[in-house]
């Protein structure tokens, strides 16, 4: 005869509790629990993976920006360069053309004094002479003509 050991009351009492289990439909609700899971956890991974995209978006975004300021910020470098530049030249002439200006101011002046210094010492050797005949046309008192003569001719030649 069949004996009844532990062992077939253990097989009975699961086959029992699979029934028990199948029949209250707990694997359609285990079933629906890990589907709504597997959905939530869709859902978050769809999420992430947007978050993700609009992160990689707003980087790229970023980058832009910061190569566009770089390129700006050369330009104003570039600019400022050519500037300093043009001004520097624009000084250097200027300062030539002062410094050339007053060179021929100097010079004009120099020969101005020349002039009048040559003039002076021409008008002091013309009065100069013409005492020097004064005395001699007093001391001599003959030749009177030829003296004043001689006085007129150096007069006209100095001046």
């Amino acid at each position: 005869m069949i004996e009844f050991d532990q062992t077939f009351f253990a097989l009975v009492a699961l086959v029992l509790f699979f029934g028990v289990v199948i029949y209250a439909g707990a694997h359609k609700k285990a079933g629906a629990a890990l589907d709504d899971r597997a959905s939530l956890i869709e859902k978050e991974l769809a999420d992430a993976k947007k978050l993700r995209q609009d992160a990689e978006k707003l980087l790229a975004d970023y980058k832009q920006r910061r190569l566009d300021a770089e390129k700006e910020a050369a330009t104003i470098v570039d600019q400022a360069k050519s500037a300093a530049v043009q001004y520097a030249e624009e000084s250097r002439k200027k300062l030539t053309e002062t410094i050339a200006r007053r060179t021929k101011q100097a010079e004009q002046k120099i020969a101005q004094a020349e002039a009048a210094a040559t003039k002076e010492v021409r008008g002091s050797a013309t009065d100069l002479a013409i005492a020097a005949a004064s005395k001699l046309i007093a001391d001599q008192k003959g030749n009177a003509k030829l003296i004043a003569q001689s006085i007129a001719a150096v007069k006209s030649k100095l001046n």
